[in-house]
């Protein structure tokens, strides 16, 4: 299965501050690894149970699956990404 990507308006936040290429990378790796595989990746415990987590490099992606479609909430370095 396929599945639609959408992105929640606070990712472009986060997106800026990771810089230009980096950025580009991680959004070509979510385009094409991401929409094919995104519900054979973990899920998250405690407080983030229900959601997902995709590694990057040195980034993390928390999504969610609504359906036919992966809603992209937060892309943050790993020591960062479960903080606020």
């Amino acid at each position: 299965m396929t599945y639609k990507i959408a992105f929640k308006k606070s990712v472009a936040k986060d997106l800026k501050k990771i810089g230009l290429p980096e950025s580009k990378r991680i959004l070509n790796k979510l385009t094409t690894e991401l929409s094919v595989k995104a519900d054979q990746l973990p899920e998250l415990q405690g407080q983030f149970a229900g959601l997902r987590k995709y590694r990057g490099g040195d980034y993390l992606v928390i999504y969610a699956i609504i359906g036919d479609s992966v809603l992209i909430l937060r892309i943050r370095h790993r020591k960062d990404v479960y903080r606020s």
